[in-house]
């Protein structure tokens, strides 16, 4: 087994894949699958997540599917607890659902029922941010529980597609801008 000093997050970083027309032709799509793989550089890179965080989260908010993962690894290194976001017809409770454009589509997300409360502070996790089609969704959520998004963290910003702008004056913790 590898140490965890063997990586830091630049190492860590340079494991994302590019992958050319994925999941259409002209798309650039960034797997993370490779740093996922590799314990000390995902560990590298919950690290650096976990800093980048809003002191005041209460609580972090998981978009389906990669930031399931991203998300349940920086509820464990935090100490926060993780809501996970999810496509349509596979959450059993739903408080909430937005239907919104991606860069390649349409999609819908669903919140669960009962799991953010008014007030709370929420921080939303994710691996891309892209045109920013599924974060402003997720946000969107949050704020029709009445609570408040205090923070995205993420691994990849593809900057040239504006994304960040649809968020508002949300701070964005962005390991890599590319």
């Amino acid at each position: 087994m590898a140490s965890t000093d063997e990586f830091g997050l630049t190492a860590a970083l340079a494991l994302v894949r590019e992958v050319p027309d994925f999941p259409e032709p002209g798309v650039l799509f960034r797997d993370l699958a490779p740093v996922f793989a590799n314990g000390p550089a995902f560990r590298a890179l919950i690290d650096a997540l976990a800093v980048g965080l809003d002191p005041a989260t209460d609580v972090l908010l998981a978009i389906e599917a990669r930031g399931f993962l991203l998300g349940a690894a920086l509820s464990y290194a935090t100490g926060l607890g993780v809501v996970p976001v999810r496509k349509p017809g596979k959450t059993p409770v739903v408080a909430d659902r937005v239907d919104y454009q991606l860069e390649y589509g349409t999609a819908a997300l669903e919140l669960p029922a009962g799991l953010i409360s008014a007030g709370q502070r929420v921080a939303l996790v994710d691996d891309v941010l892209a045109t920013g089609g599924t974060l402003a969704a997720a946000a969107e959520l949050v704020h029709h529980a009445q609570a408040e998004v205090v923070g995205v963290s993420l691994v990849v910003e593809l900057a040239a597609l504006g994304g960040r702008a649809r968020l508002g004056d949300v701070n964005v913790h962005a390991l890599l801008s590319v």
